[in-house]
This record gives C-alpha cells, structure tokens and sequence, in this order.
C-alpha cells in the first residue's frame, strides 16, 4: 500500500471496509487451496510410476502409522506388497518415497544428496545445522575439520574411560539386584552412553548416572518424541500451528535444557582453554579430545567455525554420540538375553580375551569375533537408526528404469531392508554367523548399512562399534541376562529405535570361580 491511497481507505465506510478485507482473506484462501492441490497433483505425477498403500482422503496413511508400537510393522507390511519402493502419504500434501532394496539404497547413497527434507527441518532447532543436516561445501568443509576427531590414536584412550563409564552402571546393577532382579535397560544405557561421551568427547565429567533423574537425558527423550510425533501430524508440519500448540510449548520447554546442557559444556571448556591454544599442551595435561579439535581446528584460509557452527555441532555429537549408541547396547543385550546359546557364547569368548580384568583395553576389541557378529545381527534385526531421509539435488533414473524428478524426498528403510525375505533367508531368525568374513564377502554392498554408506556415512561409527564391544565385554562376565516374556518391547522409531513400554530384562549375578 501506498502513501497516496491511505486516504482513500480513511473514506470508506466500515461495510466497504469489511467487504475489501473479506475479498482479500478469500483471494488468499483461494491460493492456498489451489497451491495445494496443485502441490498434491505434483506429488501424484511423481509417485505415479511407484504403487503403494491406499491412503485416506485427508490422513493419506498418517492414520496408520501409530505411536503404540505398531509402526514398523505397518511398514513392514507395506513393504512386502510392493517390490524395492512405495511412496508414504502424510496428509495429501507430503510424501516421500520409501525405498529398501540394495540397489535403490546404493543409486541414493553414492550421491552427496543432502538431508534437507522437511523431517530433518523438525531436527535442526535442536541440534543446529551441524554435520548431520548440513550440506554442500559446507557440509564437506565441517567432515574434513571433524575427521580427525575419529583417528584411531584419538579413539585409543577413550577405550579405557568406556570401561570406566560401564562399569559405574553395572555396579549400580549389582546393588539393584539385592532388592530386584528386573530391570528397564534402556534408560540406564542411555545414562552410561552420556557418561561415557560427556568424559571422552568432551572431559567432562557430569555424574550423571549416579543422577537417575538426570534432566539432559529426560530432555533427549520428550525431543525424539515430539520430532517423530510432528512428522506423522501433518498439521504440524506448519511451524506456525505447532508452535503455538502444547506440544510446542514442550518442545521449546525442551530445547532450553538441552541448549542449556551443552552451553554449560562449552562455556568450562573456553575457559579451561584460555591458557592453553596449543594442542600438545592440551595433550599434556589428558587425552586430546573431540571438543578439543572443533575448538581448535582451522581450515585452509585459517578460518575455524563459528558460535554458532561450533554450537550445531556439539548438539549434533551430544545427541548422536549416546542416543544411537545406546539404542544400539540396549537392544544387542536385551537380544542375547533372548538367545542365553549366543550370550553363553560371546562369554566364554570374552573371558579368554580378558581372563579376570574389569578393564577392556584397545587391542582386546579385535579378538571379540563372536561377540561382534553377534552385535552386527542385532542392529541388523534392531538397526539404532531405523531409516535415513535425502531429497534429490538431481533427477534420478533406478535400475528396473523409474524415475524421480530433482527436490523428491526419499526415506531408506533401514529396518524394512534388514528383515525383507527376499534380502536374507529366514531374516526373523537370530544367526550372528550371517556376518562371518565368508557371508559378509558375499553380500550385496548395501544390503546392510547400520551406519549409512557413501561419503555421508556416520563419521563416529567406529566409536560407536568400540563402546558396544566394551560393554557386552564387561556385562556378560558379571550378569546372566534374560528376557521378561510378559511384557516383550514395542519397538518404535523416534530418532533410533526405541520401545514404547522400555526394555526389561532380568539379571542374574554371575558368582566368581574360586
């Protein structure tokens, strides 16, 4: 609006007034219907090579996919009616193609196409635009500062402080099992895997698994949920009407704890590191570190990362580096307490490796053959990271000849993949021998892809393979696990894999040899 038609407007009477401001709000009323229903037409020509599920007029197939711990296998059920992909409806207005076939999963992979699809942009208030969801030049330049981060003469000392950390939960067990013999696994990996990063990535020790109501933790949990939650609640994929609905009132509630959380982590380190700008001094005084390299790393022009970068990224590795890890624990310990052959096993393995030794140290991780087939076929039928989001930056043809047009959203379906009979035989079934040197040799390069695959694979992979190891290797010598068959978890996704109702296990205190 211009100055001169202000006092026009000032000489209309209220009814004309009313009648223009009517006009107006059903002239964007109508642009916003047509834009969607040329947004759902869009999406049906793109999918329209693909079949899938019927949806629901309004839902699409959100109405489906439920939070009691059915999801995966509604999904599941999809995905053995249609071959390599189907597309998933939330709502009319939003689909993604859902893929889990190893050639689909390869043809995306080998791309550096980015995760900027609209699940992702749920994430990033929480952990910034850090390595995860960046992409681009940006996204190479923060992988190259990090990579040093993961060097195995960084990773080498943290082995011992892992042994440290998990041998603080399974004392706690010890005195739990005075009074009870179960126990909901979950929350007290989730606790250990914190310590456990808090003290390697970042020397900072929090105590927190002596705090079991530890706010971090909780604050982790309401996050994953309300981010899986919004995806599936198409009206929330609005920011407007989810920020001003309660379940944005809790995710901002939230936020603060957690920014809070990791602000405190990098304001102590600052100012331990006032006097000290040189990594050998750093080196002096204890084992270099991962906040250590992104506090100190530069890149060719000399330029280190922002605030704000540093911020994303610290999230990033908070969340990242003991989230998946532990969902990677808890479900490999709830799966041997299932198999008590297997678990039986990996102990007499681990007691050959250690002999009595409470203390697993670096060069013991590659004698646990066993004990690591056993946890590579748990996050194959529990995979921690159930599937991974990518939008095109190009076109893409597959192999049996259909195509998607560049800004098409696709999920891999990580856990679908895993368990598809036509990909494993008898893919229900527990057999860590599917990843001895022979099996492994002749798979598909795809097939299995815990930690994704291609140049965006996950950087702390190896940290999270050592931290497994080290504590079925200290768990299994102290305590004989088995599974509770009256309340068997109900497995759901909410940023790893999860349980609705916890993961109970009972323990047993395994009595020395006199």
């Amino acid at each position: 609006m211009t100055p001169s038609m202000l006092p026009a407007l000032l000489s209309l009477s209220p009814f004309d007034l009313l009648y223009y401001a009517a006009t107006l709000c059903a002239l964007y009323l109508l642009y916003k219907v047509s834009s969607l229903y040329l947004r759902k037409k869009k999406l049906e020509r793109v999918f329209s090579a693909f079949p899938g599920p019927k949806r629901h007029w309004l839902y699409g197939n959100a109405h489906e996919l439920k939070l009691d711990g059915t999801y995966l296998s509604t999904v599941s059920g999809y995905a053995k009616q249609y071959d390599y992909a189907f597309p998933l409806w939330l709502g009319n207005f939003y689909a993604s193609l859902v893929i889990y076939d190893p050639e689909y999963v390869k043809a995306i992979l080998s791309r550096p196409d980015p995760k900027d699809n609209f699940f992702y942009s749920f994430i990033t208030p929480w952990i910034g635009k850090g390595l995860l969801v960046l992409s681009g030049q940006k996204w190479f330049q923060h992988r190259k500062l990090l990579t040093p981060g993961f060097h195995y003469d960084v990773l080498k000392p943290y082995v011992r402080i892992m042994s440290d950390c998990a041998n603080v939960m399974l004392d706690k067990w010890d005195r739990l099992v005075q009074d009870k013999k179960k126990i909901e696994l979950f929350h007290h990996v989730s606790l250990m895997t914190l310590d456990t990063i808090m003290k390697c990535a970042f020397s900072y020790d929090s105590n927190c698994q002596l705090d079991s109501e530890n706010i971090y933790i909780k604050a982790v949990y309401e996050l994953s949920e309300l981010v899986e939650y919004r995806s599936r609640c198409f009206p929330y994929h609005n920011d407007v009407i989810f920020h001003l609905s309660p379940h944005g009132f809790r995710f901002r509630r939230a936020l603060r704890i957690a920014h809070g959380h990791t602000d405190k982590v990098i304001k102590l380190r600052k100012e331990s590191l006032k006097q000290e700008t040189e990594l050998e001094k750093i080196k002096q005084k204890r084992h270099l570190d991962f906040l250590d390299i992104l506090l100190c790393a530069k890149d060719e022009n000399g330029q280190g990362l922002s605030d704000e970068d540093l911020r994303a990224e610290v999230d990033t590795f908070m969340f990242e580096g003991h989230d998946t890890t532990a969902s990677g624990v808890s479900w490999t310990l709830y799966t041997l307490g299932k198999y008590p052959e297997h678990q039986e096993k990996c102990r007499e393995e681990i007691r050959e490796v250690l002999g009595e030794r409470t203390i697993v140290e670096w060069e013991d991780l590659g004698k646990l053959p066993y004990t690591t087939m056993c946890i590579k076929e748990s996050m194959r039928l529990y995979p921690p990271v159930p599937a991974v989001g990518r939008k095109l930056k190009e076109p893409i043809t597959f192999f049996d000849g259909r195509s998607l047009p560049k800004g098409s959203d696709i999920f891999l379906n990580i856990y679908c993949m895993n368990r598809s009979p036509i990909m494993w035989d008898n893919p229900e079934v527990f057999d860590p021998l599917r990843f001895s040197p022979d099996n492994a040799s002749k798979r598909h390069s795809h097939m299995y892809v815990p930690f994704s695959a291609g140049s965006r694979n996950c950087i702390g992979q190896n940290f999270a393979m050592n931290e497994m190891k080290v504590a079925l290797a200290l768990t299994l010598p102290r305590f004989e696990l088995s599974m509770d068959p009256d309340n068997e978890p109900l497995k759901t996704p909410q940023l790893v894999l999860r349980s609705v109702n916890g993961i109970h296990i009972y323990l047993k205190k395994i009595k020395k040899a006199l």
